[in-house]
């Protein structure tokens, strides 16, 4: 017996003191007396049912059957019975009188009556629907007989109701009792609330009230014919108004039919056992019982069964009723993936689930469980998501993205697997917009510093693509101190063709955000070496990159000309917005943006000839090419290796930047290069000078043997040499030299291509006797020859006899040491 509730508010029934929810509209039907109503929480408004029946004093007959069934409903638990949640017992005013009322409040159900209405389903999609509602049903009345040793008494289509996920629950428990087998001659009545049951439902032997013949049959027996009414009432349409109507099997289907007439078999011994429908119904046997049965005990399948199941699944959920695929298949889908009981391949299905959702349920159903997935250590499910980031990311809200997704998405920056980091590095494209500018500058940028050195060329083609997409979403002082860095001192000098042209590309889309300082001193001038890069592609861009930034400065000296002293700092032409054209360049896997009109020639060299879209596998012919060619070269000659080992990063990774490698100023107010002298002392030859200098790279040797003669007839270097950067221009010019060693220093300078060549010339002028004097010592095959030469004074052949060293054996004629033995007979 319940503790009544005294305490009442009146004029309301459903406005009970202390009862935490809000009794909403009753539905049309429900079970016996009872009223279905809609309810909510008053704590967090969440849904629920409250089912009320109201007697006229506290010991009416009905009010003591629902009292049993609420007993029964709270200590009976299974998956296919109604879940309890509270319970109270309450007067409630009904005009001048009192009415006992019982609430029993459950989880969200709806009368399955009005559920079949609703659905509206046929044929063969109706079929297999019904078919896994009465396997769900016929599995709580097994569990019922045959576990518990309990009699229903009542089952029929008003005791079954439908969960939110379109499962069956039985409830209506007011006549359920124990099976009391042990008294067989007892004449008493098992079922103490028989008289609720309604005639037409009731087989012979309950309606003949024989209830020594009940204690002799099976605990089933009962339950088994209520299961042949709920077939009935289901494909019939019709409630069950007598028992003869369930002669009528013109609506029952072929393949339950058998069971449907075992089911009513007019002995009670012989009727069929709920547990042996589940197991043998021949109409259980159809694609939506078998998908939820097998998504049910997933954890208990293998990996081959796993991955063999979802990648059928896509192609099944097609064929099914939508509306059962969303609201059951795709919550135990995303319950499988959260508790990692389901394989990767299950996330696709999840997201093509999804996108059949309306948007505010896609964000309740689906997204909670991507944001989850994020956490998860298994590459394949990472993988998966970075793949379709583009399907959720603008679902998902900036505060989660920056909280809870980027910490787990960045440590993909530095995973061992190439493709995992290049899906890293694109899915930024997706989630950058919503990240703060603190995650920005202090984490993002400094993954994206160590990619622009990373060992694979597509991605640090793509980190600098990425670098001019996210430029619009960096504040004004992490652009002047990235931007041109990046796409200049690395970008522009790296040695694989496709990064080269995507540094170009990216300057010009981002123009906008330059000074005219800066695209006078740092930018044009690194653009302009690359109009004679080896790359068709990349001279391309570069003449078109260069005329943009000239019409830049036109402009800016037409406004000076014309007395406009308020040039802006933002010198860019008319390219917004800022990023729309890099799409297309590397990310060929995520939706292109719209191009801006002005930038469609950049975006048309693009994808005409180098399909940036470095696929993070450079092909041998293309590591070949970048190997062969260096664009910055330098003493440290750190960056014409086709993989920088590392990047020393300062706080951001983006510290001062020269030759290409990455120092740590935080206070200097420049960034990159400190002047364009750095620029100029560094230029960068033609393929052919790169060639020439690789070929007598060995001429540093012959200065140092200098050095250690005396100063009278010392060489006469030229005087570049005293600058090492020079030495490789100045060995340029003497491409004929493998000719002959005669040949005057004179003719270099008539080598009007040359340009380095017209450079180096004018020292040897005061050495051009000596190169002719000793012609028979210098060998064809010598290059040292012609440099070797000059200082002999006193024009003597060194190598002729072996003096000064006693018996010594002659040296191998190389000009280092000619030179040497010369200078110490002119002491």
């Amino acid at each position: 017996m319940f503790k009544f509730l005294k305490e009442v508010v009146a004029g309301s029934g459903s406005g009970l003191k202390d009862f935490p929810y809000t009794i909403g509209e009753p539905y049309a039907s429900a079970w016996g007396s009872w009223v279905h109503h809609r309810g909510t929480s008053k704590d967090d408004g969440s849904s629920v049912s409250i089912f009320s029946l109201s007697g006229s004093n506290p010991q009416d007959r009905h009010l003591v059957a629902g009292r049993n069934g609420v007993k029964r409903l709270r200590t009976v638990r299974h998956p296919n019975i109604l879940s309890f949640l509270h319970s109270t017992e309450a007067e409630v005013p009904d005009g001048p009188a009192m009415k006992h009322t019982i609430y029993i409040v459950t989880e969200p159900v709806v009368p399955l009556s009005e559920k079949v209405k609703e659905l509206n389903l046929g044929g063969t999609q109706r079929d297999e629907y019904f078919a896994w509602g009465l396997h769900q049903i016929s599995k709580a009345v097994s569990f019922l007989n045959n576990d518990c040793k309990l009699v229903h008494g009542n089952v029929c289509l008003a005791s079954v109701v439908v969960t939110q996920t379109l499962d069956w629950k039985l409830h209506a428990f007011d006549v359920l009792s124990e099976f009391d087998a042990n008294n067989e001659a007892s004449g008493s009545p098992m079922l103490q609330f028989e008289w609720l049951v309604g005639t037409q439902y009731k087989p012979m032997e309950l309606t003949k009230s024989d209830w020594a013949s009940i204690r002799k049959s099976p605990p089933w027996a009962i339950d088994s014919w209520g299961l042949g009414c709920l077939i009935y009432e289901l494909f019939s349409g019709a409630k069950l108004a007598r028992t003869e109507d369930l002669r009528n099997t013109g609506s029952i289907p072929k393949s339950l039919l058998p069971d449907y007439q075992r089911l009513l078999n007019s002995t009670p011994s012989r009727r069929l056992n709920p547990s042996k429908l589940i197991d043998n119904s021949e109409f259980f046997q159809n694609k939506l019982v078998e998908t939820i049965q097998f998504m049910e005990v997933l954890n208990l399948k293998d990996s081959v069964e796993k991955d063999s199941f979802f990648r059928k699944l896509p192609n099944i959920a097609e064929q099914l009723p939508r509306e059962i695929v969303l609201k059951k298949l795709l919550p135990v889908l995303a319950s499988s993936l959260e508790f990692g009981s389901a394989a990767a391949p299950a996330l696709t299905v999840l997201l093509k689930m999804g996108s059949w959702l309306p948007a505010d349920q896609f964000s309740i159903k689906v997204l909670p469980t991507i944001v989850k997935l994020f956490a998860s250590n298994d590459r394949a499910i990472r993988a998966c998501l970075l793949q379709h980031i583009d399907q959720f990311g603008e679902s998902m809200s900036a505060q989660t993205v920056d909280e809870q997704v980027f910490p787990h998405v960045a440590t993909g920056f530095s995973d061992t697997t190439v493709s995992i980091r290049e899906l890293t590095l694109k899915s930024m494209l997706v989630l950058a917009p919503k990240l703060s500018q603190r995650t920005i500058s202090g984490s993002l940028l400094k993954y994206l510093s160590k990619l622009q050195v990373d060992e694979d060329p597509g991605i640090r083609t793509n980190t600098t693509i990425l670098l001019g997409n996210i430029a619009n979403y960096m504040n004004d002082g992490t652009r002047k101190r990235v931007l041109i860095n990046a796409f200049t001192v690395r970008a522009l000098r790296d040695t694989f063709p496709p990064a080269r042209a995507a540094g170009i590309m990216a300057l010009s889309v981002t123009s906008s955000y330059y000074e005219m300082t800066e695209i006078a001193t740092r930018i044009l001038p690194n653009i302009v070496v690359l109009t004679f890069d080896p790359d068709s592609d990349v001279r391309t861009k570069a003449f078109q990159a260069t005329d943009q930034f000239l019409q830049i400065a036109r402009q800016h000296h037409e406004k000076l000309t014309t007395g406009d002293n308020m040039v802006t700092e933002s010198t860019g032409v008319q390219l917004k917005p800022g990023n729309a054209g890099l799409l297309g360049w590397a990310m060929s896997s995520i939706t292109q943006k719209g191009k801006p009109a002005d930038h469609g020639s950049i975006s048309a060299a693009n994808a005409s000839n180098s399909q940036v879209s470095a696929t993070s596998a450079a092909t041998p012919g293309i590591g070949t090419q970048a190997s062969s060619v260096g664009y910055a070269p330098s003493t440290s000659s750190s960056l014409d290796q086709a993989a920088p080992a590392s990047a020393r990063s300062s706080v951001d990774g983006w510290g001062e930047l020269e030759d290409g490698n990455v120092h740590e100023e935080n206070g200097s107010d420049k960034e990159g290069w400190d002047d364009i002298e750095t620029f100029d002392d560094k230029p960068s030859p033609s393929l052919l000078s790169n060639i020439q200098a690789a070929q007598k790279r060995p001429v540093v040797q012959p200065k140092q043997a200098v050095a250690n003669s005396s100063k009278s007839n010392q060489v006469k270097a030229p005087k570049s040499e005293d600058d090492p950067l020079w030495g490789p221009i100045a060995a340029a010019p003497p491409k004929s030299a493998s000719k002959s060693a005669d040949i005057k220093p004179s003719t270099s300078h008539n080598d009007d291509d040359d340009l380095w060549g017209a450079i180096a010339a004018p020292p040897p002028k005061s050495s051009g006797k000596p190169l002719k004097a000793a012609p028979a010592a210098a060998n064809s095959d010598d290059l040292w020859g012609a440099i070797a030469a000059p200082p002999p004074a006193t024009k003597a052949r060194p190598l002729a006899s072996g003096r000064g060293r006693g018996t010594k054996p002659a040296q191998p004629k190389l000009g280092a040491q000619r030179i040497g033995r010369t200078s110490s007979t002119g002491m």
